[in-house]
């Protein structure tokens, strides 16, 4: 396991989070972002480490009307 993938997995949960509190889909978020509904899915799921690029982070804070930075706050165990 790679040092940081406590942190990518954080930041699906959260993208996660973001999605069902705003009330959208998986495949409306997708869309609005242009990534596939697997790869999507695939960052959000807690048990796949996804590495996300800072294009696709900032383009889902935008969407959400939140700083990207929301997305980085780590509870490192």
């Amino acid at each position: 396991m790679d040092k940081y993938d406590n942190r990518y997995i954080q930041i699906g949960l959260k993208i996660a989070y973001y999605r069902k509190k705003n009330d959208i889909t998986l495949e409306e978020l997708a869309e609005k972002i242009n990534l596939s509904v697997n790869s999507l899915s695939q960052i959000e799921t807690p048990n796949v480490v996804q590495p996300i690029s800072l294009k696709t982070l900032f383009t889902i804070a935008d969407v959400f009307h939140i700083s990207p930075a929301k997305f980085l706050e780590f509870d490192d165990k």
